[in-house]
This record gives structure tokens, sequence and C-alpha cells, in this order.
């Protein structure tokens, strides 16, 4: 019977390893879409990581696996009608037309934002359909955010639309501010599902624990953890200080290699792994901060405190369930000599492994 439940244990780790090995190291993609209702027109901001829009309308024209500022240029009017073409507005059911093609810039986080403009017709308006049609021909699980805001800037509606559910209704009529309490839980899921299924993010967490055989080693990594990507989250979301994504991505997957390859060399032993988890745990923090830019949260005029928080808290509590899902296995591996050091440098390679591949997925590929 020991033998039998030493297995299981075994097996059910593996599944988890393999399990977080077989996706992507990150979500599904995320955009988003800002409307402005004003008395007599709609401003609209819609917002996408390049990557989204390159597969559609390709950018690099020379072929050399770069994308230089005259190309982004040269781009800007096939994005533009490439979005017009997706995204439609209807005011009383019937298509409303932008008075002008679209406005497209880039930032410097790998994101295309084009700018419409729609005059409200004179006639009596009272709903207000979006729709968007882009979420169709993106990956499946694309997630697409809409706020939508009155004249006063108060936000009255806020959403997240996906292939399944890729339009919503505007009561023109009312547009009274929506509560506080609905961002919060907005947000807070969309942190959840960033670190449950932020691979890269809970191997990282994952080869850290996995020399620990007791609660209060663990709780200080993962403590050290959190408070580190806390840091550097909120710093990146207030715009106070920011790392390109060229940059905090490979270097997340280089954090993977790393701590894969320690476990293999020292073996299990935890001394040094708060401060290991700290200092890579402020890079990884700017990773959770690319979420919210390709939501375009970064400005005050859309509440970021409130998004911010219940972001930050949402990644937490996926964070402590997966965990409590996966320390107990640890440590019975780890209490056993039988198994301790095969559980340890197996893993660990398989961390590495994993970690190598992202980085040049990140890099070269």
């Amino acid at each position: 019977m020991n033998n039998y439940f030493n297995a299981l244990q075994v097996w059910l780790v593996l599944v988890l390893m393999l399990q977080s090995t077989c996706g992507f190291a990150h979500p599904p993609g995320l955009s988003s879409i800002n409307i402005d209702i004003l008395p007599q027109q709609v401003d609209t901001r819609v917002t996408f990581a390049l990557q989204d829009i390159e597969a559609f309308s390709p950018m690099d024209s020379d072929l050399d696996a770069e994308v230089s500022d005259a190309e982004l240029d040269a781009a800007k009017p096939a994005i533009a009608k490439l979005l017009a073409d997706q995204f439609k507005l209807a005011v009383n059911g019937k298509l409303i037309e932008p008075v002008a093609p679209g406005q497209v810039s880039f930032d410097g986080q790998n994101n295309a934002h084009v700018d419409f403009r729609f005059k409200l017709p004179d006639a009596d308006a009272r709903q207000l359909n979006l729709e968007s049609q882009f979420l169709r021909i993106l990956p499946e699980g694309h997630q697409q955010q809409v706020m939508v805001k009155n004249a006063d800037q108060q936000i009255i509606i806020e959403t997240m639309l996906n292939r399944d559910h890729a339009s919503v209704v505007i009561d023109l009529q009312n547009l009274q501010a929506h509560s506080t309490l609905s961002t919060f839980v907005s947000f807070l899921k969309l942190g959840v599902e960033h670190i449950v299924t932020g691979y890269d993010h809970l191997l990282f967490l994952f080869g850290l624990l996995m020399v620990t055989h007791s609660f209060w080693p663990a709780v200080k990594i993962i403590t050290c953890f959190t408070i580190a990507h806390s840091i550097t989250l909120a710093l990146a979301g207030l715009n106070l200080f920011e790392l390109p994504s060229s940059f905090v991505e490979p270097f997340i997957a280089a954090t993977i290699v790393y701590v894969g390859v320690e476990n293999i060399i020292r073996g299990d032993h935890p001394k040094g792994r708060y401060w290991l988890a700290f200092g890579f745990g402020l890079v990884h923090g700017f990773g959770f901060a690319g979420v919210l830019r390709e939501l375009d949260i970064g400005s005050g005029d859309y509440g970021i405190l409130v998004p911010l928080l219940s972001f930050n808290l949402g990644i937490e509590t996926g964070q402590i369930v997966v965990a409590a899902i996966v320390l107990p296995l640890i440590w019975a591996l780890n209490n056993k000599v039988e198994t301790s050091h095969k559980f340890l440098t197996a893993c660990s390679a398989l961390i590495s492994l994993m970690g190598v591949y992202w980085f040049l997925e990140r890099t070269v590929l």
C-alpha cells in the first residue's frame, strides 16, 4: 500500500509538471477597447499587442525578423483599415461609420493603439451596440476588455469580451457610473486567471519551493516573491518605472533556467532562496504588469488604483491556491529518502529545459 501511495504521489506531481509544459508561457492574448460617450460623438481607442495584429497585417516588409520604425509607420494605414473592418458600432440598430480613418500609434511595450471617432446621429439615440468581430479570427481564448465612460469620465460599463461573447449593448439613456465593486471583481478574476495560466511564473515558483520540507520555509519564499512582484507591478502600473518586454520576458525565462540548474547543483538546500525569490520576483512583477499595459490600464482617468489592487490580489489568491495543492506533494516526496533525490533532479532538469525553450522562443525564435 505504501509503494502504491508513493507511486501515486509521483504520478500526480508529474501530471502537474506536464500540464505546465504543455501550454503557452502566458495566457491567451489580451486587448482592450476604451469608449468615451460624449454629447454628440463617441471616441474609441482599440489597443492590441503587435503580435496579435501582425498575423493579419504583416509589418516586417524586408523579412529581416525586425520591425523598424519606418516599417511601423508604413503599416499604419493597413492596421487602421483592419480594425475599422472588424470594429462595428450601431446606433438604434443602424451601423455608423467613423468620421475619419483610424489614427494608429505605438507605445514602447509592443502595443498598437487605434483611435476612431464616430458622430452620433441627431435622431433619438437610445441604444449603442458594439461588436468586436476581430475576436472571431484571433486565437480561441483571446479576451478583450471593454471600458465605457460618460462625458464626466465616469465608468459606466466594464466587461470582458471573448469569441463567444463579442458584443456589448450600451443604454444611451442611462449613462450612470457603475460601482467600484464591479471593477474590483473584474480585475480580481483576471489576476487569478493570469497566475493560474501563467505557466512560466508558476514553474519558477515551483522550482523555488522544490527544496522545502515544511511550512515556514515555503511561506518565507512565497512571501518574498509576493512582496517583490507587488512592488514592481505597482511601479509599472502607476507608470513610475518600466522595463521593456523585450528584456523582461527573456529574463523571466532565464530565471527559470537558473533555479532549475541551482537545484541540481546545490541539491536539497533552501538557504538563500528567500533573497533569490525576492530578486527575481522583481522582474516577474514587470511581467505581470504587461497584462495591464495590454489592457491599456495606465492612466488615472481609468482609476488605476482599484484595478491594480484587485489584479494583484487575484494573483496572490491564485498563487496561494496552487501552492496549497502542490506543496503537500513536494513535502511528501522530499521527506522520503528513496524519492527525494530523484524527484529533485528529474523535475529540476525539466524546469530548466522549459526555461531554455521559452528563452529561445522569446529571443532567437
